[in-house]
């Protein structure tokens, strides 16, 4: 019987994909796994990659509607009872998916975990994360993280190192790696695909929460991702700033929506001020200015009715009018 299904959803991901296969395969422990390459419309030889040297993991072509409509749609390709959310530009470099299988079956209660991830220059890279409020938005927009000796309700990012050591629950852990309980996920709706991009695991955590599971960020298994490997895009920052307004309106009332977005403003405006004149300062501070214009409601979504509507509740229906395959 199939123990975990790896879902890695694929937009042209070609130069990341075959290192990230492999690193699963190696790291599967005793665990037995199904994999599951969901490709958006990848016209870089993506799939082409996966069916040459990979014959095991199934590729799932399916239109672009976005992160979380792709993982939802590799969730109804398995039964498996436990499901890992992973991004293609990453590389397992320590545990194994049996070790930590055998921890979560022993805490049921845990419906989520996260695990320890470095970036490209071999960094730790923070991966618990708090619920957005309004007053970590205001604190990380005056520039929280440099302040020494910083508290830790002033952001969302938990920076200590030495956090990272040992499991721990958390609010959330970043979306490029959650090994979650299949049923949990299930009870709650699966990803919300209104989310076009960003902010899908804040809002999948917190109805975790809402219904009574952990989510726990654990040191059994390492990766590399290679975040930022492409720089700052505008469009991308714009499409951030967005869904971070689409899991405002889902989840804080008018009042705190409203100082809530006054913060990512506040923020977005100190780094167009401050960005220095060099390429990078360049890059930082155009890309600040789209997500600016995006949330002042100056520009359109960024990638149109993709983007998702702003107000509207989830798309998917309630798990119980769902078909067999997700019960």
């Amino acid at each position: 019987m199939t123990d975990l299904a790896v879902i890695i959803v694929s937009f042209n991901s070609e130069q990341w994909l075959k290192q990230c296969l492999d690193s699963v395969y190696a790291h599967r422990g005793d665990a037995e796994i199904d994999v599951i390459v969901v490709d958006n419309g990848s016209h870089d030889g993506s799939v082409e990659l996966v069916r040459r040297h990979f014959p095991a993991p199934r590729v799932v072509l399916n239109e672009n509607r976005g992160f979380a409509h792709a993982n939802n749609r590799g969730m109804r390709e398995s039964e498996a009872p436990y499901v890992l959310f992973l991004n293609p530009d990453t590389e397992v470099l320590d545990g194994t998916f049996g070790a930590l299988l055998a921890g979560i079956r022993e805490q049921p209660s845990v419906g989520l975990v996260g695990c320890r991830q470095l970036d490209s220059d071999g960094a730790l890279y923070p991966t618990i994360r708090r619920f957005p409020s309004a007053a970590r938005q205001f604190f990380e927009a005056v520039g929280s993280e440099r302040f020494p000796g910083r508290a830790r309700w002033m952001g969302e990012r938990e920076l200590r190192d030495s956090v990272y050591d040992r499991e721990r629950a958390c609010d959330w852990v970043s979306g490029s790696f959650m090994l979650a309980r299949r049923d949990a996920v299930v009870r709650c709706g699966l990803m919300d695909e209104r989310f076009f991009l960003y902010c899908e695991e804040p809002d999948l955590c917190l109805r975790l929460h809402q219904a009574g599971w952990e989510v726990r960020y654990s040191p059994e298994m390492t990766i590399l991702h290679h975040f930022g490997k492409d720089g700052l895009n505008e469009r991308l920052a714009a499409q951030e700033a967005y869904a971070r307004l689409q899991y405002l309106f889902k989840h804080q009332g008018r009042v705190r929506r409203s100082l809530s977005t006054a913060g990512l403003v506040m923020f977005h405006a100190r780094r167009v001020v401050t960005s220095g004149g060099h390429e990078e300062g360049g890059a930082r501070r155009a890309a600040s200015v789209a997500a600016l214009r995006t949330l002042l409601r100056l520009s359109p979504p960024p990638f149109g009715e993709l983007s998702g509507p702003l107000r509207a509740p989830t798309t998917l229906a309630p798990a119980a009018n769902r078909g067999s395959r997700l019960s």
